[in-house]
């Protein structure tokens, strides 16, 4: 059994999905959103992530993590036309992980794998890349939620609702 893969999926699928309900929340233009010159929009966080996931993942424990091809700093220039494009490329980044992470089994995660040329476990990959998106999408979800205000559709539990989630979760019997 692989149960340590399959929590690993598990939070990357977390993360995934706080992303997927930000992007849906968002139109093109509000993707594009740039608080100053030195600030990152949605859409740019994605190209980036989508270049780092398709750098670190493909194939993942045989080369070296960060590709010869990647081309890093033009993941921070604004270069999507559409909002189908973003979605494209941010659906190619995870299929990218997760066809890489998904036939691990549980003795992969002590091999040594290298990032820049640093040899890590595959575990520490794992999590050094875990740590990284869920950064990213923290980014992603706060940006939709300064557009959105009043529009945010909570990601979670909204604000002042603890107390009927609670209520909702622990009156029922467990199974």
């Amino acid at each position: 059994m692989n149960n340590y893969i399959t929590s690993l999926i598990n939070q990357f699928d977390y993360y995934k999905t706080a992303g997927d309900k930000t992007l849906q929340q968002l139109s093109f233009k509000e993707m594009n959103y740039q608080l100053h010159d030195n600030s990152n929009s949605v859409s740019i966080i994605v190209k980036h992530m989508v270049g780092n996931m398709l750098s670190r993942w493909t194939n993942f424990l045989t080369e070296d993590g960060e590709k010869q091809w990647r081309q890093r700093e033009q993941e921070f220039e604004a270069t999507y036309t559409t909002k189908a494009e973003v979605l494209a490329d941010w659906e190619k980044g995870w299929q990218c992980l997760y066809n890489a992470i998904t036939p691990l089994k549980n003795n992969d995660l002590e091999r040594i794998v290298y990032i820049r040329n640093e040899s890590q476990t595959v575990a520490d990959a794992i999590f050094r890349q875990l740590g990284h998106y869920s950064y990213h999408i923290g980014q992603i979800a706060y940006i939709g939620i300064m557009i959105k205000n009043e529009d945010w559709q909570s990601l979670s539990i909204p604000k002042g609702k603890s107390k009927a989630y609670n209520d909702s979760k622990f009156s029922k019997p467990k199974q």
